[in-house]
Parts: structure tokens; sequence; C-alpha cells
């Protein structure tokens, strides 16, 4: 049994839990492994509606462990890295394969509760994130230039989308620490709470996501919006047009119209 990552349900959340706090969860083979096992239970689960990925202890994730970068300098871990970003989940979002950056392909929404520091490949985990929640006190850095390495696992795809060109210059030639408040201000992270509030505030943003809107919705929303970024605007207003015929089909546009129609809470069922 894979211990380096923990698993727990709560009214149509997931919560994913690495589990290293006494080495601020930093990534080896096991946590890799677990993660995506984990993430796998929770796409299979039909009660599982919204996804959230955290940090045992006081750390979200300090990227890759220490001693794994000290083998791979030395030539000893190469090939397992290489074998091990070839390894991915596929669905319905094109193109996103190894590292983290498979998250967009899952078919729920995961939200990165960021509790702490998250460098280097844990910055990255975040970033592929569908949205991010942050704690008063986390601190964010890419780390990679003051390690000798560059911008690995995609991060020069997806920041700049975050950001803008020049602020994810800065923030990946410097490797700089940036505050929760920073980060909000940059858009890596959508909102940060109080220490105090913080588990509160993103379990009931999550479970007002599970309970309120159509999982179907969701699905196919995360689909389009990163199949766009490799779209043209001729083919997203095509590929757009024929989802939204195909959604007056289903049962969850159904219920969407009858519940606000009903003055009642929703139903859906994600079909």
């Amino acid at each position: 049994m894979n211990n380096a990552v923990l698993y727990r349900k709560e009214e149509g959340v997931a919560v994913v839990t690495l589990n290293r706090p006494d080495k601020l969860n930093s990534v080896t083979a096991e946590i890799r492994a677990g993660l995506k096992e984990k993430l796998d239970d929770a796409c299979k689960d039909d009660d599982v509606k919204v996804i959230i990925l955290t940090g045992a202890g006081r750390g979200f994730c300090a990227g890759a462990d220490m001693d794994g970068l000290a083998a791979t300098s030395k030539g000893q871990s190469r090939n397992e890295l290489e074998a091990e970003d070839r390894d991915y989940a596929s669905n319905n979002a094109k193109g996103f394969e190894g590292g983290f950056s498979y998250f967009p392909t899952l078919p729920k929404p995961v939200i990165a509760a960021i509790n702490g520091p998250a460098a280097g490949v844990g910055f990255i985990m975040a970033l592929f994130c569908d949205i991010r929640f942050a704690k008063e006190s986390a601190i964010f850095t890419s780390a990679f230039s003051k390690r000798g390495l560059i911008a690995e696992w995609g991060v020069g795809w997806i920041l700049p989308r975050l950001v803008g060109i020049a602020r994810a210059n800065d923030i990946l030639f410097s490797a700089r620490r940036i505050s929760a408040s920073e980060a909000e201000q940059l858009g890596i992270v959508n909102k940060t709470f109080s220490d105090d509030s913080f588990d509160e505030e993103v379990m009931n943003y999550a479970k007002d996501l599970a309970k309120s809107v159509s999982p179907r919705s969701i699905r196919i929303m995360k689909e389009q919006i990163y199949n766009a970024q490799g779209e043209t605007i001729q083919e997203n207003l095509n590929s757009s047009m024929a989802a939204m015929l195909e959604s007056f089909n289903s049962e969850d546009f159904k219920e969407g119209v009858d519940h606000y129609m009903e003055k009642r809470e929703p139903k859906f069922t994600g079909k």
C-alpha cells in the first residue's frame, strides 16, 4: 500500500494529500505513483465531483527530493526519470503529456490547496491544477535556475499563459521567493485565505462546486479550455458549437432548466 499520498472523501469532494511532511512533501517516485493512483481513484468514483490536492504538515510541495536530484546529477536515475515522464494519464484534453501536465486530462476539476511552500516541481504541480488557493503564509519559487536547471515539465508553457511573458521571465530567471499576496496579484493563485480559515474556505468552495453545478458541464468546459490553447478561433467556434448542440440532449441540461423553473436545489447526474 502506498502511504506517500493519502485519500479521503467528504460530501462529493476527494482530498488527495501528499504525505512526506518531514520533507515538505518533496517528490519521489512513490509520490508520483501514489498521486496518479489516488487521482485515478477519484476520477473513477461517481460520488466524487471535485478533487482537492494539498500537502501534509506545513508545506504543499518543496519540489524534487534532493537525494534524487543528487543521484540524477551523477547520471544514476535519468533513465528512470525519462520512463516516468512517458507514463501519463489521458482523456479528451489533447497533448498534455509527462510530469504533472496530465492534470488537465482528468475529467474532474482539481483544486490546489497550497498550504505552504510550493517550489520547483511543486510549483509546477500547482500551476497545472485548474484552480489554486493559497494560505497567506505560503511561499512560491520556481527554483530551477538556482539548481542549474531549465524551465522543466511544461512550466514554460503554462506560466506565461497565467501571468504573461515578462512576468514569467522574471519568475523563472530569478527563482526569487514570491509571497502568497504577490502570487494572487500576479495571477498565479485565484485567491488567498488566512491561515486560520484556509481549510474551511477551500472545502466550502469545493463542496459548493460539487453540489451546485453540473459535473458534465465542468468536464466539457475543462476539455474546451485546455484544447482551445491549441485551436484557432474558427476551430474553437466550431468545436464549441458542436459541444453545445450535444449538451441540449444531456440529462444535466434538462435538470438545469427544471430545477431553476421549479425553484429547488439541483440534482445533477453528470450525464
